[in-house]
């Protein structure tokens, strides 16, 4: 099975970059399933109706978020007709709208995504350690099993890898809009990246026009930021995992730069 999970989407840059890349990604890298972090999907800030089934229409199967999934208070509408294919993450405590995991059937196999989030230097909500092995419990028959931790600290991610390799088949990092070239399998076929980076604009500060967020930084007073425009690059790894046991057989950083090629959409990867 061949996976692809695009890096935090931030805003109509994204999107962009979406709707001119990926259809083609997936029949040139015969792509069975698409999962995209969307936390950032609106404005930079939280998901909106719209704005979801908008990526949907481009191919994405399904969404794990964050901790700015909360921005927009339309996030109710999309949890509530796209219960199955926008994932909160997990160990927000118990009321909390949405769900932690989801299960999919792809080419008569299951699998299940699972969305964790950290807590160092991020909210302090429930134990991400505590919620994922109470929620693998509950799905030992499902053999493939993703999990996008949303966390800041790389000592925090890479813990968790230790703590689920061997039962998971995939831990992909993401939040810091950064992608990270530590991408590895360990000898149990558990595989990993520390972040798979953003899809958006580059010419900003992670997904952001860089004035206004230079000048909060310059004055800590509040600008209003707003999503950028240039430079507009995709950021994702691939992953091929056996269907049989679950371990991850191939884990690559799948990377298109629009404006370094000069072209809407066939840029070279690297």
């Amino acid at each position: 099975m061949r996976i692809l999970f695009i890096g935090d989407i931030v805003g109509k840059s994204g999107r962009r970059v979406l709707k001119e890349t990926l259809q083609k990604i997936i029949d040139e890298d015969k792509i069975d399933f698409v999962i995209a972090n969307v936390e950032n999907l609106s404005g930079g800030f939280g998901v909106t109706l719209n704005k979801f089934e908008e990526i949907l229409s481009y191919g994405v199967d399904a969404a794990t978020s964050g901790n700015h999934i909360w921005d927009n208070k339309e996030y109710e509408k999309v949890f509530e007709k796209y219960p199955d294919k926008i994932i909160r993450p997990l160990n927000y405590p118990s009321g909390v709208p949405g769900k932690g995991s989801s299960i999919f059937e792809i080419n008569s196999n299951k699998i299940i995504v699972i969305n964790i989030q950290g807590r160092t230097f991020m909210e302090p909500i429930d134990c991400p350690f505590k919620a994922i092995d109470d929620e693998i419990k509950k799905y030992n028959d499902i053999i493939i099993k993703i999990v996008d931790f949303h966390a800041e600290a790389t000592s925090e991610k890479r813990a968790m890898l230790h703590f689920l390799s061997g039962r998971v088949s995939t831990l992909i990092g993401t939040h810091t809009h950064v992608q990270t070239a530590d991408e590895e399998i360990l000898e149990t076929g558990t595989s990993y990246i520390t972040d798979a980076g953003m899809t958006g604009s580059f010419d900003s500060v992670i997904g952001m026009e860089k004035n206004a967020v230079i000048s909060h930084f310059l004055t800590k007073l509040p600008f209003r930021f707003k999503v950028a425009n240039d430079d507009l690059r995709f950021n994702s790894v691939v992953l091929e995992i056996n269907e049989k046991d679950g371990k991850t057989l191939n884990i690559k950083r799948k990377n298109l730069n629009l404006k370094k090629e000069g072209v809407a959409y066939g840029q070279k990867a690297y």
